[in-house]
């Protein structure tokens, strides 16, 4: 039998039903305190079209002088290692050919390092316990 999901929290596809939630950080090479001005407004715009182009829903962002924390919802055909490249790839590209400093400054813009956690409503205690009792059902 499947499962047939209703909360309003859950996305939905062709073949699937889901609730992926992640939270990223990254920062600048060295760290470096770059994103600000216009630099932080280029990178905000940049993030949410590369997310539309990637049917990513951003529900949360913050863009601080030295790093970059972010939330997004994404749909099944994106690992989490696939989001992080594409968004680091494309407003590095983008922003260092808006911004000459960024270019003259640092020989990339992100640090190839990130931080990615999972985000849900459930804990893995909740889930476990759910599969243990479905033998009984």
């Amino acid at each position: 039998m499947l499962l047939t999901v209703k909360a309003p929290r859950y996305k939905t596809s062709p073949g699937s039903a889901y609730m992926l939630k992640y939270h990223f950080v990254w920062c600048p090479k060295y760290r470096r305190k770059v994103l600000t001005g216009q630099v932080e407004t280029d990178l905000k715009s940049l993030l949410r079209e590369k997310a539309a182009d990637m049917g990513i829903e951003i529900e949360a962002m913050e863009v601080m002088p030295d790093h970059v924390h972010i939330v997004v919802t994404a749909p099944p055909v994106w690992g989490p290692h696939e989001i992080a490249n594409s968004l680091k790839g494309f407003t590095s590209r983008r922003l260092r050919q808006r911004h000459e400093s960024l270019r003259s400054r640092l020989p990339a813009l992100w640090s190839a390092a990130y931080f990615v956690g999972s985000v849900g409503y459930v804990t893995d205690k909740a889930i476990i316990k759910y599969i243990e009792e479905q033998k009984g059902r």
